[in-house]
């Protein structure tokens, strides 16, 4: 890594098991294509102050299995735009935790550090030192792999692409017709 990497922000907190129907609500999945109208509906059916109140950089901490359900990029999407750069929980759904990392959104397992943030207080993400530093202490976390640093750096599989590949947009393949 060239450079250390630290996220600093207030945390929301919540609880286990929290589905992406719960982040994004389903009914404005095939409604909504703005990822900033997103925004407003995130959390809304659980939180209906986090759309409204939400600052970039803020930290959103979770218990169990955080992204249960199906697999719409819309429930990291919404949290995204609406400011949220890292995620930290017990555990994550597989495909919620893939979703975040393409999308440039730190996924963090630390249970420990879970059971100690309090909400509304500010934590620190020092993703060189794999530590979280919050009003109870420092919590480690398991490095992340070298790939999943390159893509977090980016800020998402595309702006990584796109640097490596050295374009504005990425080619698209030609798609034939069915003769």
């Amino acid at each position: 890594m060239e450079t250390a990497v630290t996220f600093r922000g207030r945390v929301w907190k919540y609880g286990d098991a929290i589905n992406t129907d719960v982040i994004f609500p389903g009914k404005y999945t095939y409604t909504l294509t703005d990822p900033n109208e997103w925004r407003k509906h995130a959390l809304e059916d659980l939180d209906p102050s986090f759309a409204a109140e939400a600052k970039q950089g803020d930290v959103i901490v979770a218990g169990r299995n955080w992204g249960c359900g199906s697999s719409r990029e819309q429930a990291v999407g919404a949290l995204k735009y609406a400011g949220v750069q890292v995620i930290i929980a017990k555990s994550f759904a597989r495909i919620y935790f893939r979703n975040a990392v393409n999308q440039g959104v730190l996924p963090v397992v630390c249970a420990e550090a879970v059971d100690a943030i309090q909400a509304g207080e500010t934590v620190e993400v020092d993703l060189d030192a794999h530590a979280i530093r919050c009003a109870a202490g420092t919590f480690d976390f398991p490095p992340l792999s070298p790939t999943i640093m390159r893509i977090i750096e980016s800020g998402g599989l595309i702006p990584m692409l796109r640097k490596k590949l050295g374009v504005e947009h990425l080619p698209m393949p030609e798609i034939k017709g069915g003769e």
